[in-house]
């Protein structure tokens, strides 16, 4: 293969709604702006986490830019590497993330607003703690 060569699943694809041009808002992204001000209102009566799925919406990339633009940038930013790389970045508003998954070849596959204390995908499962103590506990054995 050429060294210029680039696998078809690497070149990004936005689908923009019909009658819409790329650079233009759809007007679907400030309902979307008042439905994660509600997610967040979830979470803090019932600790209700939920996300919303990017790609599964009418959105254009215009739209997405004005909603990264309004959530601005939080404190708190969170790398993942597991079969390609994560990012799960705080915005502005403590508790809604914006959530990328891409593939090892670097492309979008997955984003997310996730509306949570902390992202899921970060939170150790209960078995994974169990493991972690039993670990602990064999070190501690071992010094006495």
């Amino acid at each position: 293969m050429p060294s210029d060569f680039i696998p078809l699943h690497a070149i990004p694809v936005v689908v923009v709604p019909a009658g819409l041009r790329a650079g233009e808002l759809s007007g679907n992204a400030p309902a979307l702006l008042r439905e994660i001000a509600e997610m967040l209102r979830r979470l803090l009566s019932s600790n209700e986490p939920s996300a919303i799925d990017l790609q599964a919406l009418p959105l254009t990339p215009a739209d997405l830019a004005w909603l990264r633009d309004r959530l601005g940038e939080g404190e708190v930013s969170v790398a993942l590497s597991a079969d390609g790389d994560s990012s799960l970045d705080e915005t502005a508003c403590p508790g809604v993330w914006w959530v990328t998954h891409r593939n090892p070849q670097g492309a979008v596959v997955s984003e997310f607003i996730e509306v949570a204390y902390v992202p899921e995908v970060v939170r150790a499962p209960r078995e994974d703690v169990v493991i972690g103590l039993e670990s602990l506990e064999s070190l501690s054995a071992e010094l006495t």
